[in-house]
């Protein structure tokens, strides 16, 4: 068997030629889907930041309003504490008035005068969990104005999404199923070599033709003995610079004139 000839999985002869070729149409039907996917730019990642920023900011507002309760129950517990101080105010102040010597009285002053004590404290935590209150209560407000004009994005953005897939939806379908089709004619290590290459090269060119001497990828100069050798398509040849696969640019020929001649 010829160099130039491999077996494929059909138990069919094919060429280097031929090879080549139906990478070239693989990489065209491939770079048709990338252009889809660059028309719908961003908006699924956008889509995803929405998502992901809804999700915080309801949870940063449960946890607001889960503090302004803890910070209400903590002054309903401080109006009960400063209720019982008066209580034990009132009570010192009545055994006062039946104490036998001044050493009684003056403790009895004590215990007011600490109970006073815990009743300006208690108002002086009230002020600040009100204070605290009052802030996380315009946070939970700007949360959920916020929170309003992501949830309007979103679905603009969901809206913009759907359409772009709508239309181009079963051409992209179209699409994959003939770079599928045209990957199961190539020997698989050539459609691993093709991933790889695509994955690693600038706008997805995983195969390139040589124009005005040079590489149509990454546009360095190739040497004319080199450039015969990709004429002459008796082996698969890549850019000593950026890896591309190079062909020349005669071999633009359809797939389906490709598989015709097959046939015949």
């Amino acid at each position: 068997m010829p160099a130039d000839v491999n077996v494929s999985t059909e138990g069919k002869e094919v060429s280097v030629e031929e090879k080549l070729k139906m990478l070239f149409e693989l990489q065209t039907v491939v770079s048709e889907i990338d252009k889809i996917n660059t028309l719908r730019g961003e908006l699924p990642l956008e889509v995803q930041d929405l998502e992901d920023e809804i999700v915080g900011l309801k949870t940063r507002i449960t946890n607001y309003n889960d503090e302004i309760k803890s910070l209400n129950a903590a002054i309903a517990n401080k109006k009960v504490e400063i209720k019982d101080s008066k209580t034990k105010i009132e009570k010192y102040k009545e055994q006062q008035e039946n104490v036998r010597n001044n050493r009684e009285f003056d403790s009895l002053s004590k215990e007011v005068e600490f109970q006073g004590l815990e009743i300006e404290l208690s108002e002086k935590r009230i002020r600040e969990f009100t204070n605290d209150i009052k802030e996380k209560t315009e946070q939970v407000e700007a949360s959920a104005l916020l929170l309003k004009e992501r949830e309007d994005d979103i679905v603009r953005k969901q809206k913009e999404l759907e359409d772009i897939t709508s239309e181009t939806a079963i051409e992209e379908e179209k699409l994959k199923t003939k770079a599928s089709k045209i990957e199961g004619m190539i020997e698989e290590r050539l459609v691993i070599a093709f991933n790889r290459i695509r994955k690693n090269a600038r706008n997805g060119l995983a195969v390139v033709t040589v124009q005005r001497d040079a590489c149509g990828g990454c546009f360095n100069k190739i040497p004319p003995q080199r450039q015969l050798d990709i004429a002459s398509r008796k082996k698969i040849i890549v850019c000593e610079y950026c890896g591309r696969i190079l062909v020349d640019k005669d071999i633009i020929t359809p797939l389906e004139e490709l598989n015709g001649n097959k046939e015949n």
